[in-house]
């Protein structure tokens, strides 16, 4: 081999090597991204965290006020005050004269200096009421009727509406994993149950709520503002999803093998829907054109956050290696954005002034075009095939740009709010419930559990007493909440 054929290989050989480096380099940036990513940079629930460190306090995304902590001033707060008809009242008299200890007359009327009150539980046992059917006879043609029994006492001995009702509470609203329930009324009540029979109860109370849920998807379907969500839930050992469609004060909550359209499809709310549809940048959502979208922009500061803190992506030589300080000035205009808003709803006013909208949106697109000049489009390599994969800034820069209106749609309507807490909120029940009671064994007693959850998440948000409710749900007549 000639000296020239050698250097042309080696230069060759180079090349390649320079190419694979360069693979690797990205790889390398990628794998260090996803694992920096956590609930406060990205997208990821707080339950993906683990035990591995917290993030410190100073990185919270809420706003920073001079305010103490505690109850602030007006705040009428809770105390423990005196009842004006005692159930049970003690007298406390002396025997004795404090003076000359001369014994007191028993008989002598005192007066009453100072009433001190404890309030606490009564001693708890069930209560057994026996049902007796009376058989009388008609004095006019001497038949004999029998008395009849009331729907509760359905056979020779059962447990009432008020104790099914609480276990229904302890699964559905505490949480509790069937065992747990038997074993919290037996401390209680002294009752001797199987988790089987709690399971029983459970899928009774949520077959007489059919009629409910579908009431209230139809109230949803008609609200103005919807707020949805989903999270991974495990049933039978898989992952499913929970879905959540919620007002402020209406919840609906169903568990689906999938998590995109076919889902909310078969949930049947959104289809249809001509309201404003509150959600994340999850792409099936976007399917409704019919609904007007608005992005959760919360999502979009956790973004930002990763952004401005995390380690650059792509080669240490290119723009992206030095700090992000558009994205830190991008999460700061937003957090502007949403304080006008909110001032100008507490106002009264109907309408951002249009000439300080403008200028926002002035500043946000001179901040979106300085991120894509920090961020360009990633270079073709040679022979490449296919797409090349952006970088998550850029990635972010193009959905902020593209979908402006919706990113923004709480400046146009102060009815819209800045975020989509309120079915982060709903939703993240079910994580509570998974980590209490661990995953569903099967699909009837996952959509027991969400017809449940509906009920008692809308009866809470409307301040009714659950175990009232419940307790209806054995003995009638059903407690409905507002779905108007």
């Amino acid at each position: 081999m000639t000296h020239a054929e050698e250097n042309a290989a080696l230069r060759a050989e180079v090349a390649m090597l320079r190419e694979q480096v360069a693979v690797l380099l990205a790889e390398n940036a990628d794998l260090k991204a996803r694992l920096g990513k956590d609930s406060h940079n990205s997208s990821k629930p707080p339950s993906s965290d683990g035990l591995k460190r917290r993030p410190p306090l100073t990185r919270s995304l809420r706003q920073k006020t001079q305010k103490k902590p505690g109850g602030q001033l007006g705040h009428r707060g809770e105390t423990l005050h005196l009842v004006m008809t005692p159930d049970v009242v003690e007298e406390h008299r002396p025997s004795v004269c404090a003076a000359c200890q001369t014994v007191l007359d028993a008989t002598q009327a005192g007066a009453c200096v100072e009433q001190r009150q404890v309030q606490d539980l009564p001693v708890t046992r069930l209560v057994v009421t026996e049902h007796r059917a009376l058989r009388v006879r008609c004095p006019a043609c001497q038949h004999e009727t029998v008395g009849a029994f009331p729907a509760e006492a359905l056979s020779r001995t059962q447990y009432g509406p008020a104790l099914r009702g609480l276990a229904v509470y302890l699964v559905t609203q505490q949480f509790l994993p069937y065992e747990r329930t038997c074993d919290a009324l037996a401390d209680l009540y002294g009752v001797a149950l199987s988790a089987g029979t709690v399971a029983a109860w459970v899928q009774q109370s949520a077959d007489v709520l059919g009629g409910f849920e579908t009431n209230l998807k139809a109230a949803l379907r008609q609200a103005p503002l919807l707020h949805s969500d989903e999270t991974g839930v495990r049933l039978a050992g898989k992952t499913v999803w929970a879905h959540v469609t919620s007002t402020a004060t209406l919840t609906h909550y169903a568990v689906h093998a999938k998590r995109g359209h076919l889902a909310t499809d078969a949930i049947g709310i959104l289809p249809g829907y001509q309201g404003v549809s509150v959600h994340d940048g999850w792409k099936a959502y976007q399917r409704y054109a019919r609904a007007r979208h608005a992005l959760c922009n919360v999502h979009h500061l956790r973004e930002l956050t990763g952004v401005a803190e995390g380690p650059a992506e792509g080669p240490a030589e290119g723009p992206a290696a030095t700090q992000q300080v558009w994205a830190s000035q991008l999460k700061a205009l937003l957090c502007e954005m949403k304080t006008v808003a909110d001032a100008t709803r507490a106002a009264g006013l109907a309408h951002i002034a249009p000439a300080l909208q403008t200028a926002m949106r002035s500043r946000y697109h001179t901040l979106l075009a300085a991120g894509l000049a920090a961020n360009p489009p990633p270079e073709r390599r040679p022979r490449q095939r296919g797409r090349s994969k952006q970088s998550a800034a850029r990635n972010l820069l193009e959905r902020l740009l593209v979908g402006e209106h919706q990113v923004l749609a709480f400046l146009d309507d102060l009815t819209i709010p800045f975020d989509n807490n309120q079915a982060e909120r709903d939703v993240r029940m079910f994580k509570v419930q998974q980590k209490v009671s661990g995953g569903f064994r099967s699909q009837a007693g996952a959509d027991a559990f969400a017809r449940l959850r509906s009920y008692v998440s809308t009866l809470r948000k409307q301040g009714g007493k659950l175990l009232d409710a419940l307790r209806s749900t054995f003995a009638g007549p059903l407690i409905y909440p507002a779905l108007g």
